[in-house]
């Protein structure tokens, strides 16, 4: 039977063979993927650990916290404050950056993340994750602000996110093509179980939320009519829809078997330009499917390219399957 590679063993392997990441990168990494870890337990507990339901607070989007949320964030943050690895984080979660304490060593990177995606779906039992990017801070000798997180996604150094599903899966990539890792829960480790992940360029799936149909603009509409029209309409082929409601889990079967997922501009909020956000959801996600061979898109340009303006940007997603992503983009383009 051959070796099990643990995440660390890749991850110095990425260190030391490959060169691509630098020791302080790999022991922020484990830190990040050992906080999942125990987010992963708090999830597990559910009912039994006292976890389920509302907070009674918002978070800066407006947006109902759920307990989980604030658990979820908490332990990120005490998680990775102490290390020596970061010098400030982010969280969709809180309405400003989290800079390390001065007790604490400060390092060279930013972390931000979504603490727990798809809050919606915690207390009916449907898969929830945990979506992570890092940025290199700026070299300079100031503090740290706001302004040092507002970099373009392709200047990431990692991205990854942790799914809480039927099994615990970490999906991660740091520059060379994406690995999963499941968490065996008898040792207490994330074991390498696929490497390389490709997504199909063509696919027969998409995954949108039908229910706001109503209030998408031309293009968008066209395309999801065009899929529905199936081997009768213009694309000769009938299509396949699935919605989760979690991000993670939505991307995460794009990347596991191909397919597209869309989350456009709509009319409820016309001078917003999306709901899902830049910094904490898109680029991650942009990146990892982009290193799986994938598109990912704003409709109009490369979500990797997007300057953000703004630490909580929202923006609209189209990504996966390379071929679909390409066609509802040239849509968009032709406005």
């Amino acid at each position: 039977m051959a070796a099990r590679i643990s995440l660390t063993r890749y991850l110095v392997e990425q260190q030391h063979k490959k060169d691509h990441i630098p020791a302080q990168l790999r022991l922020l990494l484990e830190v990040v993927a050992r906080a999942c870890k125990s987010i992963s337990l708090a999830v597990n507990k559910g009912a039994l650990g006292g976890v389920l339901g509302a907070a009674g607070s918002e978070n800066v989007q407006g947006e109902i916290q759920k307990k989980l949320d604030i658990i979820a964030n908490e332990v990120l943050i005490e998680a990775n404050e102490w290390g020596g690895h970061l010098a400030a984080m982010a969280s969709e979660e809180m309405d400003g950056i989290y800079v390390v304490p001065h007790r604490y060593p400060k390092g060279e990177y930013l972390l931000l993340f979504d603490p727990l995606d798809g809050s919606s779906n915690i207390d009916v039992n449907v898969s929830i994750g945990t979506i992570f990017s890092v940025l290199r801070m700026p070299d300079d000798d100031r503090g740290v602000d706001e302004a040092d997180f507002l970099q373009p996604g392709r200047q990431q150094v990692a991205a990854g996110y942790c799914v809480f599903g039927p099994q615990t899966t970490l999906v991660l990539t740091v520059g060379d093509g994406v690995a999963l890792f499941t968490l065996d829960r008898e040792q207490g480790s994330f074991v390498l179980t696929e490497e390389d992940l490709r997504i199909p360029a063509d696919t027969k799936e998409f995954a949108a939320n039908m229910s706001n149909m109503r209030h998408w603009d031309a293009p968008m509409t066209r395309y999801i009519e065009e899929c529905l029209a199936g081997k009768d309409g213009p694309r000769g082929k009938d299509f396949n829809m699935r919605w989760v409601g979690s991000m993670v889990a939505d991307v995460h079967r794009i990347l596991t078997r191909g397919g597209i997922f869309l989350y456009p501009w709509d009319r409820r909020e016309p001078n917003k330009p999306g709901k899902l956000r830049l910094m904490y959801e898109a680029n991650p996600m942009a990146w990892l499917v982009e290193q799986a061979g994938g598109a990912a898109t704003n409709g109009r340009q490369r979500i990797l390219d997007i300057p953000p303006g703004q630490l909580h940007e929202r923006v609209s997603v189209f990504l996966g399957s390379k071929h679909e992503v390409e066609r509802v983009t040239s849509y968009h383009s032709e406005l």
